[in-house]
């Protein structure tokens, strides 16, 4: 990867430095402090935090682990070269995260699951779709993910620091997973709290330089449609010609909704596909479900969601706006659209719109502001893959592992996690060549179409299976696979033949690539629903005994359930205790003798000495069926959220016709 230009301005003075330094002190303080308050012993402490997080620092997670540094070079980028549609996955989410927290998350907790996964084995039974949902979403967090923050982090820290790509990225993955490891979800949630207040406070405070810089609003608003570089003759007449089209900015750049056909992001799919794709980010997805899943009762729940949804308006100030200001300021270098040119300028030949962000950061920001906006897309970056190794992690552990394992004790349960964990971050190193080359097209539009073509099945399996008690395994199974296979033949050739560019189009058919992904992601869905319904309903239905609370309309059944997979879950715990009492009988003989100090410090780090041996607190409280968690509200803070609810739906409302 080449350096973004000649005069950039590396970070190596004083001020930078301390901030930055000044930022990981604080974040490592967190984290060591979280790892004295929280249980960290338990399969529940680890994972969820011990159920006992408030709102704020849910809704703070939320948004923490949401806005990684994709989205910061995403979000800028794509504003750069098209103008503000892509802000509509932002404010999309301000509807779906009221989903999340009023329909999906209830049914979770009187569920009783930790992962989503679980959810699907219980509301249908059988093992077939939990694992497959465990394995691609696995694949998702490593493809869509790891690698997006792993790219868009490198970009920022090369071009600032001057630093070794590689030996970036390794620092930065590995403090990153030491907190992960060491200290659970409530170290990811208090640490997501932090630095969900220093990217605001440093976006802001770009983005009113930024501005400032630019003329004001009127003046940005005026000067981007002449944004045109200085240099757009071909330098090669017999490989390539370049059309107005592919330099000038959009004449529909500062409108949400565009043209159905000829639009780069049609209404259609912005009003409809982003939402497929919204709902299962938002309320099936692991990284995310998983924050709500740890607060300490549904209001908290609600107010989290609220207070997110609150924080997603501001992406479209703080990135889209700033990306295409960026253009404003640098149109030779952000608005390049001569091949060999972009190849100097940021090492791609296809576009250098990637760098709209970086380069604001470098050229405008003062010394200390400049470290603050790092020390910004280090949390950022940080905070996504934190929240995507515990995760993961989760997945691994109680969906795959357990699997291998039945027996498998508790604390055994936990080190397979962090081994996961330590796993995840080797795979991310090895895949940083293959990031470093993908570099072409535009960084917000790869992660979501690869989305738009894996995703739609699972959020159409979530809804039915919430919604539609008719639903049975045969129809979701077949339905899931179904749509595999379809979106499996739009992506695989899409990557084969790329998706090309404004100068070099793809060689991909029309019937195949042709249609826009989003649009792709209306029909996935309404095909595999389609399938889900049609084969379910040609099969046996599921009795309700086995479905209270766990579908919608029955969520506040105080009848007992008898879960599908009830069999399976008896020998499991029965497996499981045998393995406990083993594993205590060894830990009494191994206590006769004095331990070594280097095993009460691993011990305490890793939680198990936190609160005395693990084994004693089993044996006090006995192994016993689970109790099902409350979703009661009390009446005035349950009227507290539903209107403050109402009043964000109202300001989203507002924000999309003001800008359609």
């Amino acid at each position: 990867m080449e350096t973004l230009s000649s005069d950039r301005v590396a970070i190596s003075n004083p001020e930078d430095i301390t901030v930055i330094v000044g930022y990981f002190i604080t974040v490592i303080s967190v984290g060591i402090w979280s790892m004295f308050r929280t249980k960290r012993g338990t399969v529940g402490g680890y994972f969820l935090a011990g159920r006992t997080m408030s709102w704020w620092p849910v809704g703070a997670s939320l948004f923490a682990s949401n806005i990684g540094s994709g989205h910061f070079v995403g979000l800028a980028g794509t504003g750069a070269a098209g103008g503000i549609a892509v802000g509509g996955f932002e404010w999309n989410a301000l509807f779906v995260v009221l989903l999340l927290g009023w329909v999906f998350v209830p049914i979770y907790l009187t569920a009783g699951v930790i992962t989503m996964p679980q959810y699907l084995k219980k509301r249908f039974g059988g093992s077939r779709i939990n694992l497959y949902l465990s394995v691609i979403s696995l694949f998702l967090y490593i493809f869509t993910k790891i690698s997006v923050d792993m790219f868009a982090g490198a970009v920022f820290i090369q071009q600032a620091l001057g630093w070794n790509i590689y030996m970036a990225v390794i620092a930065l993955l590995s403090i990153t997973a030491l907190y992960t490891v060491t200290g659970g979800l409530a170290a990811l949630m208090y640490t997501d709290t932090i630095q969900t207040s220093v990217i605001i406070a440093g976006a802001c405070v770009l983005a009113g330089i930024a501005f400032k810089k630019v003329g004001g609003y009127s003046a940005f608003l005026d000067k981007y449609s002449s944004a045109i570089p200085s240099n757009f003759t071909s330098l090669d007449f017999q490989r390539y010609n370049i059309s107005p089209l592919c330099y000038t900015p959009r004449q529909d750049a500062l409108h949400l909704l565009r043209d159905a056909s000829t639009g780069d992001m049609p209404w259609p799919g912005v009003l409809f596909g982003i939402a497929v794709g919204s709902v299962w980010y938002w309320c099936t997805d692991q990284v995310i479900v998983q924050r709500c899943l740890a607060a300490r009762s549904l209001f908290h729940v609600k107010a989290g969601c609220i207070m997110c949804g609150y924080l997603k308006l501001l992406p479209m100030f703080l990135m889209v706006f700033p990306g295409m200001i960026s253009r404003v300021l640098y149109p030779d270098e952000v608005g390049c659209v001569v091949p060999e040119i972009c190849e100097k300028v940021c090492g791609t030949e296809v576009g250098c719109s990637n760098i709209a962000y970086p380069k604001l950061v470098m050229s405008i920001m003062p010394n200390g502001l400049r470290g603050l906006m790092l020390a910004v897309m280090l949390a950022a970056l940080m905070s996504s893959l934190a929240s995507i190794f515990n995760s993961s992690s989760t997945l691994f552990t109680m969906d795959i592992y357990t699997r291998i394992r039945p027996g498998a004790t508790e604390w055994e349960l936990i080190t397979a996690g962090r081994v996961w964990v330590l796993c995840i971050v080797a795979i991310s190193i090895c895949w940083i060549p293959v990031v470093q080359v993908a570099q072409s097209g535009q960084l917000f539009d790869y992660i979501q179409s690869i989305s738009c073509y894996l995703a739609p099945p699972i959020a159409s399996v979530f809804l039915l299976a919430v919604f539609v008690k008719r639903v049975n395994e045969m129809g979701v199974f077949w339905g899931l696979i179904g749509g595999l296979v379809m979106g499996l033949c739009r992506m695989l050739p899409e990557l084969w033949f790329g998706t090309g560019s404004c100068i070099f189009p793809s060689n991909c058919r029309f019937l195949v690539c042709g249609i826009h992904y989003l649009h792709f992601a209306i029909i996935l869905f309404f095909s595999t629903s389609v399938l889900v319904l049609l084969i379910s309903f040609c099969t046996k239905p599921i009795d309700d005994q086995h479905l209270h609370r766990l579908v919608f309309s029955l969520r506040h059944s105080k009848e007992e359930r008898r879960d599908l997979d009830w069999e399976q879950e008896e020998k499991s715990r029965a497996a499981r205790r045998a393995a406990e009492e083993r594993m205590n009988v060894r830990e009494e003989a191994f206590e006769e003798k004095e331990k070594p100090a280097l095993c009460h410090l691993v011990g305490f780090l890793c939680g198990k000495e936190q609160g005395g041996p693990q084994g004693h607190e089993q044996e006090e409280a006995p192994e016993g069926p689970e109790q099902m968690p409350d979703i009661s509200e009390d009446p005035v803070w349950k009227n507290v959220v539903d209107v403050n609810a109402l009043i964000m739906m109202a300001v989203a409302v507002f924000m999309w016709g003001y800008y359609s």
